[in-house]
């Protein structure tokens, strides 16, 4: 489907509250800023420089209080802990960081996995049965789950364990009865709905540290974990989430973890580190082992302090995502034919696909290309052999993905998620009536405008601007991800002033010319592309690179057509 080209509109500097000459002299990064809605200059410097000392009071988080004193409760009669986690990035770095703030008050935790393959998601009657019959916990905390497992954990109370939730779910309603869930989902006024679990655990422990200091326990340099939880996680780069990963990529290339330093070896990850690197590198490999089969391996790799272990579990991880890469690949044709034979663009505002004998551990990741490639919501199913499908959405900008399926709540066994992801469990005979109820729903919430794929771009940049004053001022942006994208630019009427070179079989180097300016640029994954006759309007990315000891300006074509007027 093509996209439409929309340029952001160059707003009057002049007006507002906010002197926007005195904060920086680029027009085009003014207006970036401008559209993030600062009412002060104090805002602004907050965003461009944000410092620790800015975080905000932990116990401003919903049973904060509840939750502490309980903890220092059980390691004040060095009671039975255990810390029950999910299996991806989020889950298995909130359980690291947590289990290193326990044991330096002197516990031992017990750490708890479900088993994908076999329990499945969070706080399952089969995993709380092996949890409690393996461990014995007088408090279990449960991590990245627990919102909406209000039968669950009033089974587990009924055996006199107290329980503690740290979650970042949407409720579905009712919640559990426990000693406290600290959630900012949970009230709707709070303003941390951004947080992951892991940026949740991180308050904790701030809140902790608060209450009872801890000398030599370093909670900064445990940002490495905060970063890669919060941007493999997906959740917005706004508030404190944004320092946590600016901060946290520094500890990363800092780090003295044995596990870093193989994973950003192992993953061909150079200094500085960036958002990409992390959701697109070290993450994958953290989630590889969880996805095919428990990510026992991933939590070991991020505690250990033996160079040995962690090198030998940073191969087997990236062995498990080239395994993992091979079943998605195998998933997303067979989801391909489907969609070949099923879809109308026309006619469906949404794609459901599904069969027998899928992967799990994949279906999200193709759920999330497919909603990429056919600017669809999308929920991928695997039916095991026992008759229940197993699924995983991923929504586009306009619809909720868990409130589309809250309509469609009867005809599923369990749901729940984020409005740009959830997951789901069915009944294999009623997939074809969830379909058709899913699709005419999505139909109900989506506009016509939703459904057509624009592309936004963000600024007109002639190539004369490119100076690497202004990509200075571009890189104070950082981090980009969720919440505060990347910047795309507009270029017009460019030349190609050389044959296009082809890289690895899979990329474009193009050499490009407007008017007297020269640049060099990589348009990624476009091998097969037919590249229209010149001049080219160009929509595009930049980002600094250090090649050589030497700073350089690298841009990245996102796409490219003909000249023509844009909106």
């Amino acid at each position: 489907m093509q996209s439409r080209w929309i340029i952001a509109p160059a707003e009057k500097l002049e007006t507002g509250p906010i002197s926007w000459g005195e904060i920086c002299d680029s027009d085009c990064i003014a207006r970036l800023l401008m559209r993030k809605g600062f009412a002060t200059s104090d805002e602004v410097e907050t965003f461009l420089r944000p410092r620790l000392s800015s975080l905000s009071d932990p116990f401003l988080l919903p049973n904060m209080q509840a939750a502490i004193e309980r903890i220092f409760r059980a390691l004040d009669r060095r009671e039975r802990i255990v810390v029950f986690g999910d299996y991806d990035v989020d889950g298995v770095t909130s359980i690291a960081l947590l289990a290193e703030m326990l044991r330096a008050y002197g516990s031992a935790p017990e750490l708890f996995l479900p088993l994908r393959m076999e329990e499945g998601y969070g706080l399952s009657r089969e995993t709380v049965e092996r949890c409690l019959e393996q461990h014995r916990p007088q408090l279990l905390v449960a991590v990245d789950c627990g919102t909406s497992s209000v039968t669950e954990i009033a089974q587990i109370s009924q055996l006199s364990v107290d329980v503690i939730v740290l979650d970042h779910h949407v409720p579905k309603s009712a919640l559990p009865d426990c000693i406290a869930i600290v959630n900012p989902k949970i009230d709707p006024s709070s303003p941390f709905h951004y947080l992951c679990s892991v940026g949740i655990v991180f308050k904790l422990c701030h809140a902790l540290l608060k209450t009872r200091p801890l000398h030599g326990f370093d909670l900064k340099a445990r940002l490495d974990l905060v970063a890669l939880g919060t941007v493999a996680d997906i959740v917005p780069l706004r508030g404190e989430n944004r320092l946590f990963v600016q901060r946290g990529a520094i500890e990363i290339a800092r780090s003295t973890r044995p596990c870093l330093k193989k994973l950003l070896e192992i993953s061909g990850v150079t200094l500085p580190i960036l958002t990409e690197d992390i959701g697109f590198r070290l993450g994958p490999r953290l989630n590889a082992a969880g996805r095919l089969s428990t990510a026992e391996k991933s939590l070991r790799l991020l505690l250990t302090k033996d160079e040995g272990e962690a090198a030998a579990l940073a191969e087997f991880l990236d062995k498990q995502n080239r395994e993992r890469q091979s079943v998605e690949k195998e998933v997303f044709l067979a989801a391909e034919k489907q969609i070949a034979r099923d879809y109308n663009p026309m006619r469906d505002a949404a794609i459901v696909v599904f069969a027998r004998g899928w992967h799990p551990g994949v279906l999200g990741i193709v759920a999330s290309r497919i909603s990429r490639k056919y600017h669809r919501p999308s929920i991928v199913i695997g039916v095991e052999a026992n008759g229940i499908g197993k699924g995983s959405g991923r929504s586009i900008e306009g619809l909720n993905l868990v409130e589309a399926l809250n309509h469609c709540a009867q005809l599923l066994e369990k749901f729940g998620g984020h409005e740009m992801a959830a997951g789901l469990t069915i009944r294999e005979e009623r997939i074809d009536e969830f379909a058709a109820e899913f699709r005419r729903v999505a139909r109900e919430l989506l506009s016509d405008e939703c459904l057509q794929p624009c592309l936004h771009l963000d600024h007109e940049l002639a190539f004369s601007d490119l100076s690497f004053d202004f990509l200075h001022w571009h890189e104070m942006l950082q981090p980009f991800g969720n919440g505060n994208p990347h910047p795309v630019f507009f270029a017009r009427e460019v030349e190609s002033v050389a044959i296009p070179r082809l890289v690895n079989d899979k990329h474009l180097i193009l050499r490009l010319r407007q008017r007297n300016y020269h640049q060099r640029a990589v348009y990624f994954d476009a091998a097969n592309a037919l590249l229209p006759p010149t001049p080219w309007d160009i929509a595009f990315r930049i980002r600094a690179n250090e090649y050589e000891g030497e700073t350089r300006l690298d841009m990245q074509i996102q796409a490219l057509r003909k000249t023509e007027p844009i909106d």
